[in-house]
C-alpha cells in the first residue's frame, strides 16, 4: 500500500454565483474571517501529512498561485516595522519550495476532467482529492481521519454525511455495507436518486481518497450531466473493479459555492475563535434586533 502523498484541488471554477465579486477575485480567495477560503482546505490537506499541493486551475486565477508564493516586499516590510507574530503568521502558511504544483483546465469540462489534468503531477500513486469550495469544521480535519481508514483498508476512500432521507435526490448517495476501522465499506453508488430508490442516506460530501486508476477511466469517460466529464460517473467504473469505503464525517460542513454557506461559513469559524468570539456573539444579537431586510430585496 502506496502513502497518501499528495492532494488535487480543482480551482478553476467561475463562481458565478458571486459576481460581481468574482470578476476580479477567485471565489476560492474570498475570505472566511481573515483566510482566504483554499487556505482552510490546504491546511486540512497539510494535517493529514499531505506532502504535495496539486491546484488545477484556470485563466484569471493567478493570484491563487501568487497567494502561496513568497511576496518579498510584504516580508521585508514586516521584518523593518517588528510584526514578528505576522511575519511568522506568513511563514507557517508557506509552502516549502516544490511543494505547490499547478496546472490549468483549459476549459470547463467537469470535475472529472479537472481531476485528469493532474494526472502527471499525480503519478502512479494514490491522491487526496479536496473540493475547495467545502470547507469542514472538526476538531480533527476530514481527511487526516479518511488516511486513518485508508491505511485500514486500502483502495478507495470517500467522505460522506448523513442527509435528510428526503433529499437524497440532491446528492451522490453510497449503499452502506459492513464496518470497517472508523466507516464502513461502500455497497454502491447512485447519483441523485430518489428517495425510494437510495441504498442508504449517506452523501458523498467533498472529500476523496483515489487510486491513479481513475486517470485511465477519465481519460475516455463520456460526458454526462451538464455535458461534463463526471467524476462520479468515472468512481462508478473503479469500483467495478476496486474496493471503496466511506467515512462519516461528523463535523459541520459549509458550502461556500453559495452564498448561505458563504456566511455561514463566516459566522461558525468568527465563533470557533476566542480572540473575537464574544464580540461578534455582542454585534450579532444588536444586529438581529435592529437590522430589517431592504425594501428592494438587494
Amino acid at each position: 500500500m502506496k502513502r497518501v502523498r499528495k492532494a488535487v484541488f480543482p480551482v478553476a471554477g467561475l463562481g458565478t454565483r458571486f459576481l460581481p465579486a468574482t470578476k476580479a477575485i477567485p471565489k476560492e480567495m474570498l475570505t472566511v474571517v481573515d483566510r482566504p477560503v483554499i487556505q482552510y482546505v490546504v491546511d486540512e490537506a497539510r494535517e493529514a501529512g499531505i506532502e504535495h499541493l496539486i491546484f488545477v486551475t484556470g485563466r484569471a486565477k493567478g493570484v491563487i498561485e501568487d497567494y502561496f508564493d513568497i511576496q518579498v516586499e510584504l516580508s521585508n516590510t514586516l521584518a523593518e516595522r517588528g510584526k514578528t507574530n505576522e511575519l511568522k503568521l506568513l511563514d507557517d502558511l508557506q509552502p516549502q519550495p516544490g511543494t505547490a504544483s499547478f496546472t490549468r483546465q483549459q476549459a470547463p469540462l467537469g470535475l472529472g476532467h479537472a481531476v485528469w489534468c493532474a494526472r502527471d503531477l499525480v503519478g502512479n500513486e494514490p491522491f487526496a482529492l479536496l473540493l475547495p469550495d467545502m470547507i469542514m469544521q472538526a476538531e480533527k480535519g476530514c481527511l487526516a481521519e479518511m488516511v486513518e481508514l485508508y491505511e485500514k483498508t486500502g483502495g478507495n476512500v470517500i467522505s460522506v454525511e448523513e442527509c435528510d432521507p428526503a433529499e437524497t435526490h440532491k446528492y451522490g448517495i453510497v449503499g452502506k455495507g459492513e464496518a470497517i476501522g472508523n466507516g464502513f465499506k461502500i455497497t454502491g453508488m447512485v447519483e441523485k436518486p430518489k428517495p425510494e430508490d437510495a441504498p442508504s442516506n449517506f452523501s458523498i460530501s467533498g472529500r476523496y481518497i483515489l487510486q491513479p486508476e481513475i486517470f485511465d477511466i477519465l481519460a475516455t469517460q463520456e460526458r454526462g450531466a451538464g455535458n461534463e466529464i463526471q467524476l462520479t460517473d468515472g468512481m462508478l467504473k473503479l469500483a467495478d473493479k476496486q474496493e471503496f469505503a466511506a467515512f462519516p464525517f461528523k463535523g459541520r460542513t459549509f458550502d461556500c459555492g453559495s452564498k448561505e454557506g458563504f456566511v455561514e461559513a463566516n459566522v461558525a469559524f468568527a465563533l470557533w475563535r476566542p480572540d473575537i468570539r464574544e464580540k461578534v456573539i455582542d454585534n450579532m444579537q444588536r444586529l438581529m434586533k435592529t437590522v430589517k431586510p431592504a425594501q428592494n430585496g438587494a
